[in-house]
């Protein structure tokens, strides 16, 4: 069975290549997700959804922001623990949090996380020393901690309610808490794995050394306090009525953000919100559509704007830095100049002295 197994992964290696399957289902996901947006949205009384706007209740969208803050604090700790592990220990928290708030905030609206957060790293931590292949690993084990974390919510919100997740992928309960158990036993393995020897992976300079058991732990419970945080806060923009549980929500919020993930879209748009739409039957459309764009504005547009700015003042700093540094150096060409002529013209008259003393 293993023997075919990797046959048929070098096949598909050789003949198709997994590039063009993963654009294949990316390309995939973004049209069956706009394909249930124009159906569902097709009767959809714009009215009301402004009369949901403005019924929510003002305290719930500033607790919203909280846990989204709180959300994105916990992203700080994916850099801080990713460095750690690398041993850059000498690169201060607040380097760690600024990369880690700008790549995820950006590469969250623009799309393609692992290049553009990439991107947003290296720039930042090449600065302080760090080259491409360090900020690689950081990339890795960054999103190392994100998968951790989505595996064990999702295995064990599964394994409790596996109803909330037939909404989105149309299996019956007991399919969905077979899989639900089947996610927490594979995570159970990497763990043991883990805690059995110290691992590395990768070859040459490109290899990492993981975690070790205790560290894990840690990373997965980095990982789970933020997807927390952030269904919590879509769970405080949704109706009270009819009251449905914190677990279901956030089966529902974490199978959305995968497929919204998978499709490569940025923010997801369109993937996220039809899974959310599909799994939250419960509630009016108008009523979800209006919790997920305020969820839109309090997650990707404020802390977008947000990180642009930080990096824009950044960017100018630096450059008025590296100005500063260029005219302090100026005064002190300006200042030996004289002294380096007047000894040189000194050294010269006596150099014609001591001739003029010998011919005579």
């Amino acid at each position: 069975m293993l023997n075919w197994l990797r046959a048929a992964a070098r096949f598909v290696q050789d003949k198709i290549g997994w590039n063009r399957i993963g654009v294949l289902l990316s390309v995939a996901i973004i049209a069956v997700a706009v394909v249930v947006l124009v159906r569902m949205l097709r009767n959809i009384n714009t009215g009301d959804v402004y009369v949901a706007l403005h019924a929510t209740d003002p305290r719930h969208i500033a607790a919203a922001a909280a846990f989204v803050a709180g959300g994105y604090f916990t992203l700080t700790f994916y850099d801080l623990f990713a460095l750690r592990t690398i041993g850059r220990k000498e690169i201060p928290y607040r380097v760690a949090a600024l990369a880690g708030f700008s790549s995820y905030s950006i590469g969250h609206n623009v799309g393609a996380t692992v290049f553009t957060g990439g991107a947003v790293r290296y720039r930042i931590y090449s600065y302080h020393g760090l080259d491409a292949v360090e900020v690689a690993k950081i990339c890795f084990l960054a999103g190392l901690t994100f998968w951790l974390g989505n595996v064990t919510v999702l295995g064990l919100g599964i394994s409790i309610d596996p109803i909330a997740a037939s909404a989105i992928n149309q299996l019956p309960a007991f399919p969905n808490r077979c899989i639900g158990f089947a996610l927490l036993f594979i995570l159970a393995c990497y763990v043991g794995w883990i805690f059995a020897a110290p691992r590395e992976i990768g070859r040459g300079e490109w290899t990492v050394k993981l975690p070790s058991g205790p560290n894990t732990l840690l990373q997965m419970f980095i990982g789970i306090v933020d997807l927390a945080c952030c269904a919590l806060a879509m769970y405080m923009l949704l109706p009270g009525e009819p009251n449905i549980g914190f677990i279901t929500v956030a089966v529902v919020f974490v199978s959305a953000t995968l497929l919204g993930f998978a499709s490569h879209a940025p923010g997801g748009l369109g993937v996220f919100d039809a899974a959310m739409l599909v799994a939250l039957w419960q509630f009016d459309k108008e009523q979800v559509l209006a919790g997920l764009l305020l969820f839109r504005v309090l997650y990707y547009l404020v802390p977008f704007a947000l990180a642009l700015v930080v990096l824009g003042i950044r960017e100018v700093w630096l450059n008025m830095h590296g100005k500063h540094e260029k005219a302090k150096l100026a005064p002190v060409t300006t200042v030996t100049a004289p002294i380096t002529t007047e000894i040189e013209a000194a050294t010269a008259k006596a150099d014609a002295t001591a001739q003029a003393k010998s011919n005579t």
